[in-house]
């Protein structure tokens, strides 16, 4: 082994390592919540490269979202790893039938819809059927679960009107029948057909069909790829699953990494059955359980185990020492190398989550912003807090108290980082410049053209548009601080580039608010969880055991996101009065007088 593969393993914990050292045959990596597991697959891909054991060329590292590829390529890039496919199930999928179609069915691959809305909209006008735009939201969503979850409409139809299994019918989107919801599913497909368009599963749909049917395809792409990885492994559908088999055809070269807990897509068609059967699936599986975190205190790691303790799959997470630092990122080496020993009891260094009641939502935000101000007077920077909540309604009053209290907020889902204006015209400048200016200091190559378009090194006293913009520009210029020494403003600009194609947004210096999906992969030094009554936490609609058990998994996903800090709150009344929610009292957390009050 050379000094630089070697190299490539100081630092990672025991379980890390042997996860990646297990470079051949089939591998289940069971990870929690802050336990390293990207770090754990990046270090893996470049020590099978520095090896020798992968051509980098062989390897397909998968994943859900672009943002998650982007950030295993950056990873990757840091490792010095270059030329292994990361992306998405979709953009692989894409790219083999934007190849193969030409010579298997001749002509172009049809127009990829961006979104259905548009065409179920036209559909529904063909069958003379009145819908409203939630109701298309919802019938679209139909649409992907129907498809992802391989049922043809008429296993749909069975669904609507006996459930599954002779169970419960599946319910209809806004206040359609089950036949107008039929033929407006049927409608739509033949409007899409006739027009030769696809959209998103019907690319995964097209690209599983060629390889089945055409031989030569399937030689090609299982010659092309030998060895696949898969991250977030209990979020895939079962058309993804098979995909993924014809894939790998009869090799068993495959790892997966996930954690059963963080399980909240089912309502899309991800199943978490696949990570659970793994080692029946693959008897001779290399089974590694990473559970030592390195994100968050013991009093918020007492809280997340507690929650779902005696879940199928439920992993037991383990602190470390406050002062211990976390895990480095982008391939830096651990302070000596070795992680520091997991603890199991707190120290008075350790803030211990709180649960809150409050009379009504408003003065439940109030609340929250005013705490938030505190942090940020007494030192926390913006970007490391976050109010997370259920839906995306909840952000109203959050946003008028945020408001009040002078807090700057970014609504995670809104206007898109790499769409702002500033944010465009910044990426233009900075690559025109990168193909001129040579020979300085990274650093001063993106500060020069920064500051050509209004960037200064400290931050402007006046709110609203002029901050905003100030606020956009510094995070372009905090990307410098992230990349690899040596780095050239060429190579800066690229990734900038490879960042705006991906989505793959740097962090503003400002207060995150998001919904408990959306907070899934990221973290924060101190987390306000809101909105936590029965009705929101969990949703109204969750009415099974099972959907039930999806929102403790929603709201377990929420706790692991926080570092340092926890508050947990809900508001009693809002439109009638609400109860809190039946997950608080399973977190195991005490509380003072009132708190308990609240939560009777």
């Amino acid at each position: 082994m050379t000094d630089s593969a070697h190299a490539l393993l100081d630092g990672l914990d025991a379980a890390q390592r042997v996860a990646a050292e297990a470079l051949l045959g089939p591998v289940c990596v069971l990870a929690g919540a802050g336990t390293g597991k990207t770090r754990a697959i990046t270090h893996r891909i470049a020590y099978g490269v520095a090896t020798g054991v992968y051509a980098p060329n062989k390897v397909m590292a998968l994943t859900f979202t672009a943002r998650s590829a982007s950030e295993l390529r950056t990873r990757l890039r840091a490792l010095g790893t270059v030329g292994v496919a990361a992306r998405t199930f979709h953009a692989s999928a894409l790219s083999q039938l934007n190849y193969f179609w030409p010579f298997v069915v001749g002509g172009s691959l049809p127009r990829v819809l961006g979104g259905k809305a548009k065409l179920l909209g036209q559909a529904a006008e063909r069958i003379r059927v009145k819908v409203d735009t939630a109701t298309l939201r919802d019938v679209a969503a139909e649409i992907e679960w129907r498809k992802v979850s391989e049922l043809s409409i008429d296993d749909y139809e069975r669904m609507l009107a006996t459930g599954p299994d002779g169970g419960q019918p599946r319910a209809t989107p806004g206040s359609l029948s089950p036949g107008q919801a039929v033929d407006l599913q049927r409608a739509y497909e033949t409007l899409k057909d006739d027009r030769r368009q696809l959209d998103f599963e019907d690319v995964l749909q097209a690209c599983a069909g060629m390889i089945e049917t055409e031989p030569s395809v399937a030689m090609h792409v299982r010659e092309q790829y030998r060895f696949f990885i898969v991250d977030e492994y209990q979020d895939v559908s079962p058309l993804q699953q098979r995909l993924l088999d014809l894939w790998l055809g009869d090799r068993s070269d495959l790892c997966v990494v996930g954690d059963a807990s963080q399980t909240i897509y089912s309502f899309a068609g991800a199943s978490s059955d696949f990570l659970l059967d793994f080692p029946r699936r693959y008897p001779d599986a290399a089974l590694v359980r990473l559970e030592q975190n390195y994100r968050s205190s013991v009093p918020i790691v007492d809280a997340a185990n507690h929650l779902m303790q005696g879940r199928p799959g439920a992993l037991m997470l383990h602190a470390l020492r406050p002062d211990f630092p976390q895990l480095p990122e982008r391939g830096a080496a651990a302070s000596n190398g070795r992680p520091a020993p997991p603890r199991t009891s707190p120290t008075p260094d350790d803030p211990t989550p709180t649960i809150t009641g409050y009379d009504t939502d408003t003065s439940e935000a109030a609340a929250v912003a005013a705490c938030l101000a505190a942090s940020i007077r007494q030192g926390a920077k913006p970007q490391d807090l976050a109010v997370l909540y259920r839906v995306n309604a909840q952000a109203v009053p959050l946003e008028a108290a945020l408001t009040d209290a002078g807090v700057a907020y970014h609504v995670r889902g809104g206007a898109r980082f790499f769409e702002l204006p500033e944010v465009r015209q910044a990426v233009m400048t900075l690559r025109a410049a990168s193909l001129t200016v040579a020979n300085e200091p990274l650093f001063q190559s993106v500060s020069d053209v920064l500051r050509s378009l209004g960037w200064t090194l400290d931050a402007p006293q006046a709110r609203g548009s002029v901050r905003d913009r100030w606020e956009a520009l510094n995070a372009i210029m905090g990307l410098v601080d992230d990349v690899p020494a040596g780095t050239t403003f060429r190579e800066f600009t690229e990734d900038l580039l490879a960042r705006q194609a991906a989505q793959h947004e740097p962090r503003i210096a400002a207060v995150t608010l998001c919904t408990l999906h959306a907070a899934k992969g990221l973290e924060w030094d101190d987390v306000h969880i809101v909105g936590l009554g029965d009705g929101l936490v969990p949703i109204g609609y969750a009415r099974t055991p099972e959907a039930v058990e999806e929102e403790r998994r929603l709201l377990y996903v929420g706790v692991t996101r926080a570092r340092r800090r926890l508050s947990l709150s809900w508001a009693e009344s809002a439109v009638g009065p609400r109860e809190p929610s039946r997950f608080l009292a399973d977190l195991g957390i005490r509380t003072d007088r009132a708190a308990s009050a609240a939560v009777r």
